[in-house]
């Protein structure tokens, strides 16, 4: 597909790969929670903190993928 062109269902390539992004984000956010528990359970708080910070990270990329979305909705 060229730039710009839209998939099957209509969609815009950049509207649904925000949405993927979106989605792989918050997904990924939410199974750090079992790491985090893992890692404590274990004792190891320098691992417990890294799942800590990459959950963060993910929050942080979920939630500019929501405002970029909500633009590109917007304006569509």
């Amino acid at each position: 597909m060229a730039a710009g062109e839209e998939r099957a269902t209509g969609t815009p390539n950049t509207v649904y790969d925000l949405t993927s992004v979106l989605y792989h984000a918050l997904e990924g956010g939410a199974t750090y929670e079992t790491y985090i528990r893992d890692a404590e359970e274990s004792g190891d708080g320098d691992l417990a903190e890294f799942f800590r910070q990459v959950q963060e990270e993910d929050r942080r990329r979920a939630q500019r993928a929501r405002e970029l979305l909500g633009k590109r909705l917007s304006a569509g």
